[in-house]
């Protein structure tokens, strides 16, 4: 398999304008995809940062396998780190005090000498991952457009929620991957453009990883108990009926069935990521 990118020109631009728009901000928000936390990980971002506090926020962890383990090596690293289903409104209270939590000391401080301020923080993430759902379930109603496929936000935009200020931003992906299981992870979630894809390797790849980590998963959907990933692509066109004339497979329309199921959680909860992955982030632990 050729090895994937996807840096397109908006990204770029959204980079620039966060390196700005980061001067005014009190904290980052980093919103990753919790069946792949490592996958979503942007580096290139932390170096906008600097010294202002970081929360990781582990969102779609109801599709995930076990997101509190990733958790765990976060906090063990010094990291703050919440698991959430921003689709879900009783994730407001964990999200708003995990947020609350990162600014505790600077507003002390502020306290102490009587002043009372906005807190503002920069909202960002790969596409996909559930930034903007996360400020709309932080808001209660729709501030932030949304949308189920990579690259809906294409722009800055404040958001004023009480005494804190959002700045959700497009999402973006490292100008170019190191390693391309990683990017793959990306690929299966929807965080990559689905129109420079090839769906044939990209469902056959998912069919072999998943095979190795959840095979029950594909047993149970598609009633698959081994074969080569075609043969498995093969079984569920079958299954399915999805058959052209001739009784000749329809691979494109499974491969999108396929593709949907995971994405939408139909296969049941799954982490693709491994705990070693997280050694993207830099740490030791």
């Amino acid at each position: 398999m050729k090895t994937l990118q996807w840096f397109p020109g908006h990204m770029a631009k959204a980079v620039r304008a966060m390196e700005k728009s980061v001067a005014v901000c009190d904290g980052i928000i980093y919103v990753l995809d919790a069946r792949c936390p490592a996958a979503s990980y942007n580096r290139t971002l932390e170096k906008l940062f600097g010294n202002r506090p970081v929360l990781y926020v582990l969102n779609k962890c109801d599709l995930a396998d076990g997101a509190e383990k990733f958790v765990k090596i976060f906090k063990d690293n010094g990291a703050a780190c919440v698991a959430v289903n921003a689709a879900d409104s009783r994730s407001k209270r964990d999200i708003a005090g995990a947020i609350s939590s990162l600014i505790e000391e600077r507003r002390k401080k502020d306290g102490e000498r009587g002043f009372k301020r906005t807190f503002r923080f920069l909202v960002c993430g790969a596409p996909n991952t559930g930034k903007s759902t996360l400020i709309n379930l932080i808001a209660g109603n729709a501030r932030a457009r949304t949308g189920d496929k990579a690259g809906v936000t294409r722009g800055e935009q404040w958001i004023r929620l009480g005494e804190w200020e959002l700045l959700d931003t497009p999402g973006t992906t490292p100008p170019s991957f190191e390693n391309n299981r990683l990017a793959l992870h990306l690929a299966y979630v929807g965080s990559l453009n689905d129109e420079i894809l090839d769906l044939d390797d990209i469902c056959l790849s998912l069919f072999e990883e998943l095979w190795v980590k959840y095979p029950a998963a594909l047993s149970c959907r598609y009633g698959i108990e081994g074969g080569s990933p075609l043969e498995m692509l093969d079984k569920v066109c079958a299954r399915r009926g999805f058959l052209l004339r001739g009784n000749e497979c329809d691979y494109e329309r499974a491969e999108r069935a396929v593709i949907d199921d995971f994405r939408k959680g139909r296969l049941g909860r799954i982490t693709l990521d491994e705990q070693a992955d997280c050694a993207v982030f830099g740490w030791n632990k």
